[in-house]
């Protein structure tokens, strides 16, 4: 069932999906009508999942879900995944692959480079140990305060000099 996304608790389980670019405002109306489709019917085994999503920086999806009274099953996530899929035609846009990071440019621009890339970036300079990254294990509603983290304090510090 669709809940507003500042009503989940800070505990709620969050999901993120990185688009490589923005997403125009018709394309943005279309995702809210999916996704608002899409949380007033998922559910675990029956029984309905309070859920929201959330749509940062024209770019980023979060899917939540209350799991206190039933957690989401395998088979429900397996649900969500496929309505993103289907969002992946239509817009054109990679959202499932886990294999990339978004990262700040200079200028405050998102962008997002292939995690097989991200070490040509920081040897170019793109990505510097200031950059902000996307915190890759954001697990909770809460954890969104901390969504962009320092290069520098994630698993890309392994990339920079000592």
């Amino acid at each position: 069932m669709y809940v507003p996304f500042d009503t989940l608790p800070e505990n709620s389980r969050v999901w993120l999906y990185q688009s490589e670019r923005k997403f125009s405002s018709e394309e943005i109306k279309l995702i809210q009508s999916r996704l608002s489709h899409f949380c007033e019917s998922w559910n675990a085994h029956g029984n309905p999942l309070p859920t929201s999503y959330e749509i940062l920086d024209d770019q980023i999806l979060v899917l939540a879900v209350d799991e206190s009274a039933a957690g989401a099953s395998g088979c429900s996530i397996d649900s969500s995944v496929r309505t993103l899929r289907e969002l992946e035609q239509q817009l054109r846009v990679d959202l499932t692959n886990s294999g990339k990071v978004s990262f700040k440019s200079e200028d405050g621009a998102i962008e997002v480079a292939h995690a097989l890339s991200i070490k040509n970036k920081v040897l170019e300079g793109a990505i510097t140990r200031d950059t902000q990254v996307i915190n890759p294990i954001l697990q909770s509603k809460k954890d969104l305060e901390n969504i962009w983290i320092s290069a520098g304090k994630s698993w890309l510090n392994k990339y920079f000099p000592n």
